[in-house]
């Protein structure tokens, strides 16, 4: 390459100039020699992937959570006070939370495993390769070795691979969506540009990741890799931090409450038995033993692993709704979300080009069906006239011949094109009219007169069968350019002079179609005369006869329609941010329900013009953005999350990439999307469909719900055994527990026993709860906000007063059976504290039922969940066990209990679910 020329800006350079800069050769391309010396030098035409994370990096990762650490911490107590005993028996304590760790540690590496292999087998889907020009040859090669000074081939259906000046065009027409939003192929030109422009506007560039429609061309590449427009916004991706996840900080936050409370628990209980017994020497041990039986009963332990359960079976849930999820805590996410921002393009439409309305000289048309599949009618506001027929044939015929693209159906049924997608549209709309076999029949080309954009119009010259082999010229153009060649207009079966009213009526119908947001083109003809066909072009296409005016729309997709409906219901406010026409953009916002019709788009020039403060005003009152870059998209999204927003961000562009990883959670297309924003985003849908996001939202925010649920339960029933343990060793003397044995530390409930509470109580069921079906109004409450907590308040206050409820029919049954205390008993310790530990452990499996609800009655959707009736019929099994069963009697010193106290156990433990009801009627009526 030519050291001694700078290409700041191939657009606006001559092509000469470029040459020279490149050193290479518009006709023989490079040598494979100088092609493989540029490759070592610069390196593949490719972006720079992030380093891949070694497996014990990932495997780690499941580690570093506070919760975990909080579980680490017990079983180093754990096995400390194990050995102080004796190690009589193996530590199955720290045996069991250890086995909890990996469990949850295993869960979570092995779903984001799959995850990354499900986006792996979606960057397989396609193999990119480019034409290029070696040695004077055509050669295709992977798109990764194009360099700097090859000259790309291109052609219809070709993914251009890199950034490349333009040396010559036939018709060239290229898709650049997914770089710059813009729904609409561009019309490319090889004349360079007067002076720098938007990057939708370098008419004389193409770029890497784009793709031809139209046309064919050649082009020296001029950037590659990262030097390359997708390359810079690469640059910015990885300048973007990836936010936590809400649930990632809640957790974090519960952690590290639990871990200061355990602590404070543990000791106060140890320092209350130490002052009130008075307990000295190997009595010590005792009291240090069951401090840590208290701090391990203290702490969920099944909490993360029930935690990375409850979420893989949503991410699972999800999968089969065609949404892949990379990380488990980003289904809870979307159910946090406040503001879905959305591209329009391919995510919010179809991205299939339809005509919508024909003007002709009789009137106005409408086109039904959306969509390349060619259902639909096409109706004539006056019904069906002759007159009105005859010129819709004319319209939709003809623009179907002065075009080159082919609409076909596919093995599998579904409609496909190739080729421009606006020629397409008059393919789709001519089926509907049902004369596109009569037309293939009757014309036969002859010669094209290609579009170009100084003329804004492209003209065929086709043979009619059915009129003598006469020739006819076709035309297709802007309507303002075609309406001034023509001097005549058809008019039913009728040919007339065009005059001043005639001009006037059409233009007027063109405005009406713009107005309605649709794009407009114009359809006209001329019969031609033996011999015509090889006259001056601009002789050729004169004194034309005007047929008519079509409007054509990428139209909204209609399940997104419904998914918005609901979305809002469920108060999330719905953003449409597009690289489109002001207009248009404006229009499917309308047409979707994102913003009330009439409502104006904020372009990126206007964005531009203002200063943090009267954006962030912006941003609240606006929902509609349109011809934006990357960094406005980015910038939208940052301003929300400053107002406090959850945001979903979902695109399937190159320049949707940095907002999608900016966002809490970023949303990529699994179809239309590129690598880039798969590798940005959180999650894929696979079908592309919006809908989904609004499922995950609900899905999310039933997961959030089942989490508070079992949250509520385990820390009230763990409340429930640290409260039985302090106030029993503070009232032993009051319920007859001081004098029933000769022992200076006389403890409600033993250590091992406490252990088995929390092994058949706190994880079947929580699990159980985590998998709850959702509730009739989960989709009619508003998002939670960032300052919610998981763990709020009131939910503190129903945790304290469950375990308060169940620390005292605990302590009521010891006192029941003992002589002594407040109630006179006959029994011994060891039944006392059998019925006592019963009680406890029914009291938490009533508290199963009444924990699933805040202010819902248990006795409400009883049966939904036949996985928890399950969970709580096996612990109750084994609770009886551990009370008949005589080898089990030794482990955990309990005794056999007669019916009558079984009976009276159930009774007492129920007191949980009826304070819990009648708390509720109670919270109901305040309400009312």
């Amino acid at each position: 390459m030519n050291p001694g020329i700078s290409l700041q800006d191939p657009s606006t350079a001559e092509i000469a100039a470029v040459i020279c800069a490149l050193d290479t050769d518009v006709e023989q391309g490079l040598s494979a020699s100088e092609a493989a010396r540029r490759l070592a030098a610069d390196g593949p035409n490719e972006l720079r992937a992030a380093p891949a994370v070694p497996t014990w990096q990932r495997i780690l990762a499941h580690f570093q959570n506070p919760l975990v650490y909080l579980l680490l911490a017990a079983i180093g107590v754990s096995l400390v006070a194990w050995w102080i005993e004796g190690r009589v028996h193996a530590p199955v304590d720290s045996i069991v939370i250890a086995m909890v760790v990996v469990v949850n540690a295993t869960l979570g590496y092995l779903q984001e495993a799959k995850a990354q292999s499900a986006v792996a087998a979606l960057a397989r889907m396609t193999a990119v390769t480019s034409a290029v020009m070696r040695d004077g040859q055509l050669h295709r090669i992977p798109s990764a070795q194009i360099v700097r000074g090859d000259l790309l081939v291109l052609g219809e259906g070709d993914a251009v691979g890199a950034d490349a000046r333009l040396v010559q065009v036939a018709s060239l027409r290229v898709q650049e969506a997914s770089l710059t939003g813009e729904s609409m192929a561009v019309l490319k030109d090889a004349s360079t540009l007067s002076a720098p422009a938007a990057l939708g506007d370098r008419l004389d560039m193409v770029f890497g990741g784009t793709a031809i429609v139209q046309g064919t061309g050649r082009a020296v590449v001029t950037a590659t890799g990262m030097q390359s427009e997708m390359g810079q916004i690469a640059h910015l991706l990885e300048a973007t931090e990836e936010e936590r996840t809400p649930l990632q900080d809640e957790v974090a936050r519960v952690g590290r409450m639990l871990g200061v409370a355990v602590v404070v628990i543990a000791l106060v209980v140890m320092a209350t038995i130490v002052l009130v017994s008075g307990v000295r020497g190997a009595s010590l041990i005792t009291v240090l033993l069951l401090g840590v039986s208290l701090a391990v009963a203290a702490v969920p332990e099944g909490l993360p692993a029930i935690l990375s359960v409850v979420l893989a079976l949503g991410v699972q849930r999800m999968a089969g709704r065609k949404a892949i999820v990379k990380d488990l805590s980003s289904v809870e996410t979307l159910g946090s979300a406040s503001v879905i921002c959305s591209d329009k393009t391919g995510t919010l439409t179809r991205s299939e080009m339809t005509i919508e309305r024909v003007m002709t000289a009789s009137g106005g048309a409408r086109v039904s069906g959306v969509g390349y599949t060619p259902q639909g009618r096409v109706e004539h506001e006056h019904g069906d006239d002759e007159r009105a027929l005859a010129e819709m044939i004319v319209v939709l015929s003809g623009g179907s011949l002065a075009g080159n693209a082919d609409l076909r159906q596919t093995d599998a049924r579904i409609w496909e094109i190739q080729g421009d997608p606006t020629e397409a549209a008059f393919l789709v709309a001519e089926r509907k009219l049902g004369v596109s076999a009569r037309r293939a029949r009757r014309f036969d080309r002859v010669r094209e007169i290609p579009f170009t954009s100084e003329r804004k119009m492209m003209s065929t010259i086709e043979v009619d069968h059915e009129h003598g082999d006469a020739l006819v010229l076709i035309s297709k153009g802007a309507p303002d350019v075609l309406l001034g060649r023509c001097s005549r207009v058809r008019s039913g079966m009728d040919v007339i002079a065009m005059d001043d009213l005639w001009r006037d009526r059409i233009l007027a119908g063109v405005d009406r179609l713009s107005d309605a947001a649709l794009r407009t083109l114009a359809v006209a003809y001329r019969p031609l005369k033996p011999g015509e066909d090889g006259g001056d072009d601009a002789a050729l296409e004169r004194d034309l006869i005007f047929a008519g005016t079509v409007g054509i729309i990428d139209p909204p997709r209609e399940e997104a329609a419904v998914a918005i409906r609901e979305a809002r219901r469920a108060g999330l406010r719905v953003i449409m941010i597009t690289g489109d026409h002001p207009r248009t953009a404006a229009r499917i916002a309308s047409d979707l329900g994102i913003v009330e019709p009439g409502a104006q788009a904020l372009t990126g020039l206007e964005l531009d013009k203002l200063d943090d403060k009267g954006f962030a005003q912006a941003v609240r009152s606006t929902s509609v953005y349109a011809r934006v870059a990357p960094q406005h998209k980015l910038r939208i999204v940052d301003a929300l999350q400053a107002d406090g927003h959850v945001v979903a961000m979902t695109g399937d562009g190159v320049n949707d990439a940095p907002a999608l990883k900016s966002a809490d959670i970023g949303v990529a297309m699994g179809v239309t999307g590129t690598e880039v924003t798969k590798q940005a985003a959180r999650m894929i849908l696979a079908d592309d469909n919006f809908a989904t996001i609004v499922d995950a939202v609900r899905e999310g925010r039933v997961i959030f719900d089942n989490i508070r649920k079992f949250l509520r339960y385990l820390l009230s029933s763990n409340m429930g055994e640290v409260l039985t343990v302090f106030l029993g060793v503070v009232l032993a003397g009051s319920i007859g527990l001081a004098d029933a044995s000769a022992d200076a530390v006389v403890l409600p409930l033993l250590a091992t026993q406490i252990l088995w509470i929390n092994l058949i109580t706190d994880s079947g069921p929580a699990l159980a709860m985590g998998i709850d079906p959702p509730t009739h109004d989960v989709m009619a409450r508003q998002p939670r906000r960032l300052t919610d907590r998981i763990i709020d308040t009131r939910m503190w206050a129903e945790v304290m007063i469950a375990g308060v409820v169940m620390a005292s029919v605990t302590l009521l049954a010891l006192d029941l059976y003992l002589p002594g205390g407040l109630i006179e008993g006959t029994r011994d310790l060891d039944n006392a504290r059998t019925a006592a530990f019963t009680v406890l452990v029914l009291a938490q499996l009533f508290n199963c039922f009444a924990a699933r609800s805040e202010t819902t009655s248990a006795f409400e959707h009883l049966f939904v969940n036949p996985w928890l009736w399950c969970t709580v019929g096996l612990s109750v099994l084994l609770q009886v066990a551990v009370v008949h069963v005589d080898f089990l009697n030794i482990a955990f010193g309990t005794v056999a209990l007669t019916a009558d106290q079984w009976l009276t156990c159930v009774a007492l433990a129920s007191v949980v679910l009826w304070e819990s009801e009648l708390r509720k009627r109670v919270l109901q009526a305040t309400r009312k």
